[in-house]
């Protein structure tokens, strides 16, 4: 459905009411396009404290031309992202000088524009730098929501510049329009794998398998082509009843249909019966809601979501790594949800599914990667314009578009881009992160 009050505000009138009234006034985000690749602007360059990371060669790959601080501070250029490299903040003293180099050039960043905060990993041994390096996650996450125009603010929490570089170029691009206020690691202590750098970045996922599950429709079937754009040779698994539509979507993609219930005992077996040869990327996308208050919730209904939402994705997850049917430099990308991580009325049973999936997350991560080199990593969509959503009443619906620092709803693409991206040959480092793609929610951190 579309979003009506978005494309208002976008009108000369609307800007004048909604500026009258104090009501939201959301940006039209810039998504990645085969004409649009890129933000469209330079990148500038800026450091608080004393850094030992060598960054130009890295964002030099990215394709981005560098801006310059006196053109920004004087408005002759608009640079399209700024990257602060924060790693060396070790106390309150130097947390000054985020202020100092983002105050100046903060205004000149162009709509839909990206802020990186490079941060560094917290020191055990060091309480002042552990505090200072904390401070940058309220610091980004309080920027995020008071930015405006459709721009994005994350923190990155890194050692190595290079194992970053997949992260860097995902943020700087079009393809994160709806990653706002997130802090991911890179590398961090549950264990990075390796980097992989792809001979051909525009298809990074050339020569490899990856099966999606509820693949048939909706968000899906946009990471099914995601992926398939990007190279991968896509299986399209979707329940028997959805058959027709999994071999539709498989058939344009150049990919193969599954028809199989994920919540039978069997499933994994049979999907390594299906792939002989095994695959490199399982992303567990299939998922149903039962909402009703727990109250009024009968058992039913709730068992009914954990074995959809949990259970099977725990069950299939166990068979395939233990029948080594995920090659190694493998992925795993579960979808989790914010309902998850900050609770939802009326979803204890929904909440409680992908909580568990951000558990299983950060459990499997580090033995997932020591005993079959594969990284395990979750995306958790906020509000994204759905059928599903579309039939949400209108006022709750226009609460979720509007209640995120980008005040309108996600698409399919943009969880689809995020899976994509954990999915990468290089994103080795990047291992037991979930990732919220949510316009930075209101609803939880």
């Amino acid at each position: 459905m579309a979003d009506r009050y978005l494309s208002f505000t976008g009108t000369a009138p609307g800007r004048f009411l909604t500026r009258r009234l104090g009501l939201p006034q959301p940006a039209p985000l810039k998504r990645w396009s085969e004409r649009e690749t890129s933000l469209g602007g330079p990148l500038l360059q800026l450091t608080a404290g004393k850094s030992d990371l060598d960054l130009a060669p890295v964002l030099a790959r990215t394709g981005i031309p560098a801006g310059t601080e006196s053109g920004a501070r004087t408005g002759a250029e608009k640079p399209a992202a700024a990257v602060l490299d924060a790693t060396g903040v070790r106390d309150v003293g130097t947390l000054g000088e985020v202020h100092a180099a983002l105050h100046p050039v903060l205004r000149s960043v162009a709509a839909s524009g990206r802020v990186v905060v490079l941060g560094a990993p917290l020191d055990p041994a060091d309480h002042h730098q552990s505090a200072a390096q904390q401070a940058l996650e309220g610091f980004t996450r309080s920027l995020g929501k008071e930015i405006g125009r459709g721009r994005t603010v994350n923190l990155v929490r890194l050692t190595d510049a290079d194992a970053a570089e997949s992260t860097l170029r995902f943020l700087l691009s079009p393809k994160s329009a709806y990653v706002s206020g997130q802090v991911i690691g890179v590398g961090d202590g549950l264990g990075g794998g390796g980097v992989t750098a792809p001979g051909d970045w525009e298809r990074p996922l050339a020569g490899r398998t990856a099966l999606v599950t509820g693949a048939a429709r909706g968000i899906g079937e946009a990471v099914a082509e995601t992926l398939a754009r990007d190279g991968a040779q896509v299986v399209v698994l979707d329940v028997p009843a959805a058959e027709a539509d999994a071999r539709r979507v498989a058939e344009r993609l150049g990919g193969t249909a599954l028809a199989l219930d994920i919540t039978a005992a069997d499933a994994g077996e049979r999907i390594m019966d299906a792939l002989p040869a095994g695959l490199d990327v399982l992303i567990h996308n299939a998922g149903i809601t039962r909402d009703r208050r727990l109250v009024n919730m009968p058992a039913e209904r709730w068992s009914a979501v954990l074995e959809v939402n949990l259970a099977s994705v725990l069950r299939t997850t166990d068979a395939l790594l233990a029948g080594g049917a995920l090659r190694p430099g493998g992925r795993i990308v579960a979808t989790a949800s914010i309902a998850g991580l900050a609770g939802n009325a009326g979803q204890t049973n929904y909440g409680a599914s992908k909580a568990g999936v951000a558990g299983l997350v950060r459990s499997l991560a580090p033995r997932a990667l020591a005993e079959h080199q594969v990284t395990v990593n979750a995306v958790a969509p906020g509000f994204i314009e759905t059928k599903m959503t579309a039939a949400v009443p209108l006022f709750i619906r226009e609460a979720g578009r509007r209640m995120n620092s980008l005040a309108q709803g996600g698409l399919p693409v943009d969880v689809a881009e995020t899976t994509a991206w954990l999915a990468h040959p290089a994103s080795g480092a990047v291992n037991g992160q979930v990732v919220r793609v949510c316009g930075q929610s209101l609803l939880g951190a």
